[in-house]
């Protein structure tokens, strides 16, 4: 249970970004997640992460990858910073959140 915890803990996404249609274009805007949907996006992440490995029985994949992802490694961190990385670099458009 505790590496199920720290798998989700380290997976759970700080901020996303949605797409903001402003004067005819549009825009990621970084928000901040809210709880419950870093719940839903890192379990997702895990579930997605484990889905793509080969060769073995689902249960040992979603097994190894909540490991991994407890030891922030993984393809889910690394999704989870792609996310982090993308609201970094589009910060600049973080004045048009309503």
């Amino acid at each position: 249970m505790d590496i199920f915890n720290k798998a989700i803990q380290n997976a759970s996404p700080l901020v996303q970004v949605v797409s903001k249609r402003v004067g005819g274009a549009n825009y990621q805007v970084p928000r901040e997640v809210r709880p419950e949907r870093k719940f839903f996006l890192a379990s997702h992440w895990i579930i997605d992460a484990a889905k793509k490995r080969k060769g073995v029985p689902m249960a040992k994949k979603l097994s190894e990858e909540l490991v991994a992802a407890s030891k922030n490694e993984g393809a889910a961190i690394k999704k989870k910073q792609d996310t982090h990385r993308m609201a970094e670099a589009n910060r600049a458009f973080a004045s048009f959140v309503r």
